[in-house]
């Protein structure tokens, strides 16, 4: 038991008028962020440097709940830290005031306890804060998500659609255009991409109007058309910026190459999200069937193929009384039909077509006669090559031969 003399030299408790300046000036030092952040963090900084008593675990639960309270009021990590810390600053400067001792011994115990405290406390606020951040991202993520599925369908209710897009910062009413951005394997990390991508973006275009997201595989970037800083150059089409902008960036992330990017045109409204996600979907397709190397892959590029597919029947019928007799060649069609297609490529010069087959000149001269023989056309005559083109891109679209060509009647 303490004797009188030393429960006079006790510091007294300290009083709630002080605690809050202390709390204010903190709060300011902070960005007038609000001092309920701080809770009971200052009576039991108080306590430690006048009593020594540590923090009971109830105590600290509380302030875990303060940092999940603080991120789900959208305040950065780093302020609510430097409101913690700006208090424990300006309550020790003050501190010596409500100690009233010159004792060393003294000072040196309650300068350790307050710090003990800090360190419990800034840890403990620090935790509940991350928490409850990722509680938000998995639920934005939920959202967006969903968000995304509906726009891209395309039919969902337009009023309510506008009201879930809001928060995201999308005008429904804006013209826009969907890219889509595919890995060479399944993506390492999808969050990383996102959040690179994120990143680009919002610098390029600022946070409002953009929404990147994930879907079967694939990442999807909603932007608003015309995304370049300036005029494009004559021979280029401003839409394909956005697909050069994404693969640029997405070149960067680890283990990712190589990536192929496919741009739909941009449209107008709610159902031109829907429609320029299905023109990227057919272009990722059609770039695939046609073996299309190149990076960025435009939907405008692909039209003819469009347009070749709009009469079904007629380029069934094409490719079938055109090319169905190379089938009876040794190795099938599908050689020749490469040789054919690296011809008309490189404008029906052999020695770069053989470079492209990689084969020598001769076993294109011979593929090319072969293909005379078989068809009865000549890949050389101009007046015969047209028809031989058109079949050769009617069966690459119809991905023939690997697949049965669609009954035509």
């Amino acid at each position: 038991m303490p004797t009188g003399k030393e429960r006079d030299r006790r510091p007294p408790a300290p009083d709630d008028r002080w605690l809050a300046e202390v709390a204010a000036g903190a709060g300011r030092d902070a960005g007038d962020i609000p001092v309920s952040l701080l809770g009971d963090y200052l009576t039991l900084l108080a306590d430690a440097a006048t009593t020594g008593r540590k923090p009971r675990r109830a105590e600290l639960d509380a302030v875990e709940v303060l940092g999940r309270r603080a991120a789900e009021q959208g305040i950065s990590a780093g302020r609510v830290v430097q409101l913690y810390l700006s208090a424990a600053r300006r309550l020790w400067h003050d501190l010596p005031a409500v100690v009233q001792t010159r004792d060393r011994e003294a000072v040196r115990a309650a300068a350790a306890a307050v710090l003990q405290v800090i360190d419990d406390a800034v840890a403990t606020l620090a935790e509940g804060y991350a928490v409850a951040r990722r509680d938000l991202v998995r639920r934005e993520e939920s959202l967006r998500r969903e968000l995304v599925d509906d726009l891209l369908r395309g039919d969902s209710d337009l009023g309510a659609l506008m009201d879930r897009a809001e928060p995201f910062g999308l005008d429904l009413a804006r013209v826009h255009q969907v890219a889509l951005a595919a890995p060479s394997r399944r993506l390492p990390d999808t969050d990383a991409a996102i959040t690179a991508l994120e990143a680009v973006i919002f610098d390029r275009l600022g946070d409002r109007d953009v929404l990147v997201a994930t879907k079967d595989g694939l990442l999807v970037v909603l932007a608003p058309a015309a995304v370049g800083t300036g005029p494009a150059p004559p021979d280029r089409d401003p839409a394909d910026d956005l697909g050069r902008l994404l693969h640029g960036e997405l070149c960067r992330l680890p283990r990712g190459r190589p990536w192929q990017v496919a741009v739909g045109r941009p449209h107008p409204g709610l159902y031109g999200i829907a429609r320029s996600y299905e023109e990227a979907r057919e272009a990722l397709t059609m770039a695939a069937r046609l073996r299309v190397n190149s990076p960025v892959v435009s939907a405008r590029d692909l039209l003819i193929y469009r347009v070749l597919l709009r009469d079904q029947p007629a380029i069934v019928e094409l490719v079938h009384a055109v090319l169905s007799p190379l089938q009876q060649a040794r190795g099938g069609a599908e050689p020749l039909l490469d040789t054919l297609q690296a011809y008309f490529d490189t404008g029906g010069v052999a020695t770069e077509s053989a470079k492209r087959l990689h084969v020598s000149v001769r076993a294109v001269t011979y593929r090319l006669h072969r293909i005379h023989v078989l068809t009865g056309y000549r890949p050389a005559d101009p007046t015969q090559r047209f028809t031989l083109q058109a079949a050769v891109l009617g069966a690459r679209a119809l991905n023939w031969p690997h697949e049965d060509l669609p009954a035509s009647g």
